[in-house]
């Protein structure tokens, strides 16, 4: 992948590019960005750029059998690890080496993809995958051998926050003190995740979202007019992913948005119409039936609604970037309900909730106390 391809974030490509071609190229990089900034790409050309000795910002002009190998993902010296389960495929002691061919794929077809969409791929929707011990084991083991190529070996780890504590434990000494011309780029979205030895062992290198006339450039050059790629980039909020979706009409946030506007309107009604409390419950059951993955995106999803109505409530509306597809709902209308009476509780439930999922709390009792406590909460005064 070339940096070419990489949307935006000039300053990071010229900052990259400058220090592999002053030979200044640390063991471990920590690249930290949200959904849809492009960490992963950006990675990867970073790779190419240090193992096929390329200079200039096309980076093709080096080794060109190396930058074939990239094109194709297959260079020897390339390697990768990420979040993984047992699945159809493979039913136990799942690790990367296993998936590459879809991961491949993945990075072919969705650079800017994020977990939900690999778990997709992988069809393991329903479990949380990790980066596990048996993982660390195979990293080491890999990085133990000679480069193919008798130049730079690059480990790239995506989602690194999905590392669990023995596996970061495994890697801590192999991130501190690689072998010889072997680098690391750990990607995350939140850094916090990642154990404190790991992360004072990386240089750090933060990714803001993409700028929204970015986005409507590429939006353009796929074909769509100047007025529809704006008004997608607005709702996509610095994320490329996001606006992919939106203009192939296949974003969750679709089902999400019907979901959010029942639970809502039936939790209003609910308080004091013993009849609704049934909606409810039937709601928290179709919810609880969709994968742990699905869930937390949705509770997520609900976070950025609720915040983007207490900023229409009170007239940032210039802040506010989402866009209702949804009959008969409008934020304009919810946002007097969403203050600062009630905006610290909202959150701090949905978080809590979220925490329930990733730690596989049964879904109906976690939704259906959700929704009663909603039920109170929308009614708050400010």
């Amino acid at each position: 992948m070339l940096f070419s391809e990489v949307l935006g974030q000039p300053h990071i490509k010229k900052h990259l590019t400058y220090s592999a071609d002053n030979g200044r190229i640390p063991h471990a990089q920590l690249f930290v960005g949200a959904e849809g900034s492009g960490v992963l790409p950006m990675a990867v050309a970073y790779a190419q750029y240090v193992l096929c000795k390329n200079t200039g910002a096309e980076n093709n002009t080096g080794n060109a059998s190396c930058n074939l190998k990239f094109d194709h993902l297959s260079h020897p010296d390339l390697h990768f690890a990420f979040p993984v389960a047992a699945n159809g495929k493979i039913k136990k002691n799942p690790v990367s080496s296993h998936f590459l061919e879809e991961w491949r794929t993945f990075i072919k077809e969705q650079p800017y993809g994020n977990l939900f969409d690999w778990y997709q791929i992988l069809e393991i929707e329903n479990k949380q995958g990790q980066i596990g011990v048996d993982e660390a084991q195979d990293i080491v083991k890999s990085l133990s051998l000679k480069a193919y190529e008798g130049g730079y070996k690059a480990m790239i780890i995506w989602m690194a926050d999905k590392m669990n504590t023995a596996a970061a434990n495994k890697l801590l000494k192999l991130i501190e003190e690689p072998p010889n011309k072997t680098f690391f780029i750990l990607i995350a979205e939140d850094e916090e995740q990642i154990i404190q030895t790991i992360r004072s062992r990386c240089q750090l290198l933060h990714f803001p979202p993409l700028a929204e006339a970015v986005i409507t450039d590429a939006l353009q050059k796929k074909g769509l007019d100047e007025n529809t790629a704006l008004k997608i980039a607005h709702q996509a909020n610095g994320n490329y992913n996001k606006a992919i979706d939106l203009v192939n009409r296949d974003s969750e946030d679709l089902v999400f948005e019907k979901w959010f506007v029942l639970w809502v309107r039936s939790a209003f009604k609910a308080r004091g119409n013993k009849a609704v409390i049934h909606d409810l419950l039937l709601w928290s059951d179709e919810v609880a039936k969709t994968g742990r993955e699905t869930q937390k995106k949705f509770l997520q999803f609900c976070m950025d609604v609720f915040r983007q109505a207490m900023l229409v409530n009170y007239q940032a509306q210039q802040l506010a970037f989402m866009d209702f597809s949804a009959e008969n709902f409008q934020l304009e209308k919810f946002a007097p309900f969403v203050h600062g009476g009630n905006i610290l509780e909202i959150t701090r439930e949905l978080e809590d909730a979220i925490y329930h999922v990733e730690r596989n709390g049964n879904g109906k009792i976690i939704f259906t106390d959700l929704s009663i406590k909603l039920t109170r909460l929308l009614h708050a005064k400010e």
